[in-house]
């Protein structure tokens, strides 16, 4: 997501984050794309702003001590979180949830009541290093391959919070590195070992898969759509756009980084479209004059050549309405 909280004077986001400031943007405050902004009382004065380019976040205020805080709504029903809640999230605590249900496993792993903080490129990086195919149903996976999904989950989650989420100090192997870009013309088609990409649609959210790596091993829903990146022009690399806000969790814009994208190349169609139709009608209609006075200029000459004057209708007078009663 790409929302963040900004301390003023203080640098609460990673390098890559700050390095997108520039200019006045860097001491601007309120901070660029805030939506909440708070101060505190006394001396020194703290100043405290959410920023999100986007209009996801949302800011709940909670009368309660912090210590008390994920005991209140809404984080009271949030599920364990993988990383400080290792005590509740088990590999058994995952078996029964899993067992539990019935739904495909990456929509499973997106159900923040089931467990906190995995968002949609965390899960496919967590499909990814197990070996598991988003779309099979969760209670459709054997113990041991349950077991292989915790580490997984356990992986994934702490080496993103170690490298504090900045995604330059990823590993090099991750899925993460290659998934972005779908429907743009540069998006990678496959992986630098040359393993296909494939797109599919998995509660209502857009994963990134390797067929080759994640195997269907049980029942998997049904009528899911499948699509590929497009390929790239090989000598016109196109210029992506930067946004705003880069970091990992922003990219997600499940992928609705590629709408604007598809819009403008769609848009271009149409008007390229636009044009061609009207430069026929352009076309067809100085025909159309054209012949019109070809035809008069005929008829004028051959007025002149017979003598004749071409004389106006004479006025026949107003019709009486046959609908008017006669009078006797």
């Amino acid at each position: 997501m790409t929302g963040w909280i900004h301390i003023r004077g203080m640098q609460t986001a990673y390098n890559r984050y700050a390095e997108k400031l520039s200019g006045s943007d860097k001491v601007a405050w309120p901070p660029k794309f805030w939506k909440f902004h708070l101060k505190t009382e006394g001396d020194p004065e703290v100043s405290v702003a959410f920023t999100d380019a986007r209009r996801f976040g949302r800011i709940r205020l909670v009368d309660c001590p912090g210590s008390e805080i994920r005991s209140n709504s809404p984080l009271v029903d949030n599920g364990p979180d993988p990383v400080v809640d290792r005590e509740i999230f088990t590999e058994d605590y995952l078996s029964k949830k899993m067992k539990g249900r019935h739904v495909p496993i990456k929509a499973l792993l997106l159900d923040q009541a089931m467990i906190s903080g995995i968002g949609n490129w965390v899960g496919d990086e967590i499909m990814y290093q197990a070996g598991m195919h988003p779309e099979q149903y969760s209670d459709e996976f054997t113990d041991s391959e349950i077991a292989k999904l915790y580490k997984a989950i356990c992986y994934v989650c702490d080496t993103a919070v170690e490298k504090l989420g900045d995604s330059d100090q990823f590993p090099e192997d991750w899925l993460f590195n290659h998934r972005w870009g779908k429907g743009k013309k540069d998006a990678a088609k496959t992986l630098p070992n040359g393993e296909r990409l494939l797109f599919i649609t998995v509660g209502g959210r857009t994963s990134c898969v390797v067929p080759t790596r994640q195997k269907k091993t049980g029942r998997v829903t049904a009528g899911v759509k499948e699509e590929e990146p497009e390929p790239s022009r090989k000598g016109k690399p196109s210029k992506q756009s930067s946004s705003y806000f880069d970091n990992a969790d922003e990219k997600n814009g499940d992928e609705r980084e590629q709408e604007p994208d598809a819009r403008a190349a769609k848009k271009a169609r149409s008007n390229d479209t636009k044009k061609k139709s009207i430069k026929k009608s352009i076309k067809k209609e100085d025909d159309e004059s054209t012949s019109v006075s070809e035809v008069a200029i005929r008829k004028k000459s051959n007025a002149k050549s017979s003598g004749k004057q071409t004389m106006p209708p004479s006025d026949i007078g107003r019709r009486r309405s046959t609908r008017l009663s006669k009078t006797s």
